[in-house]
């Protein structure tokens, strides 16, 4: 299926999932926005009031410290796709409970399959804990995991910063990283896709294989 397809499916299937209980005091599921060819997919935890109430993602005070996060970083709001573990309001804003993440992994799992990007970013615990088990954010923020061949590095999420205002200036410093860790994998791929020519070069039989034309 085309990836962006798949993404509007997804997004369809979210809107109307009845999985978990959070379908119960939700306004609007929140499925994600983005190009589905984005290069950097940002995960957060769960939509919050202003989320609930426009059915897009970091709309709130955390998508405002967001934006300006992703300007730190040289990155376009337009061109990173943006989602959450949760597509629905937990009421009171509460952490999400296993079942509803268990409930939406299978929609995660689809977009990441449909967008494929070369780096995830995840913002707060519970997106981390999906990429590296269980590790405390507090030791492995800002750091970064190849994870099935993708570059999944670990950040706090914008609103523990708004409301922490210790960890902000972490929160700058991680963001600040992210430019270098996209030129990692953007070489990472790039040395792949050379692997990968080479090697179909070398199943082709003798009279298809290119030759090098001799000067003398």
């Amino acid at each position: 299926m085309d990836p962006l397809d798949l993404l509007n499916q997804v997004a369809a299937e979210v809107r109307v999932c009845v999985q978990c209980q959070l379908n119960v005091s939700r306004k609007n599921a929140v499925p994600g926005e983005g190009p589905p060819n984005a290069e950097v997919l940002f995960i957060g935890e769960g939509p919050g009031f202003y989320e609930n109430e426009q059915g897009r993602p970091f709309v709130g005070a955390a998508g405002k410290f967001l934006d300006e996060l992703l300007q730190r970083a040289h990155l376009q709001r337009e061109k990173v796709f943006i989602t959450n573990v949760v597509k629905c309001r937990p009421p009171g804003n509460r952490d999400p409970l296993p079942e509803e993440l268990e409930a939406c992994s299978w929609f995660l799992d689809r977009q990441i399959e449909a967008i494929n990007p070369m780096v995830i970013v995840t913002l707060g615990r519970f997106s981390m804990a999906k990429f590296m088990g269980n590790v405390r954010i507090s030791d492995v923020h800002g750091q970064s995991r190849w994870v099935n061949g993708r570059l999944v590095v670990a950040m706090f999420h914008p609103a523990a910063a708004l409301h922490q205002p210790s960890l902000k200036n972490a929160v700058l410093d991680d963001f600040g990283r992210l430019p270098g860790y996209l030129t990692q994998a953007r070489t990472n791929r790039d040395k792949m896709q050379a692997v990968q020519v080479t090697s179909e070069d070398e199943n082709l039989p003798d009279e298809d294989k290119p030759t090098q034309l001799s000067l003398f």
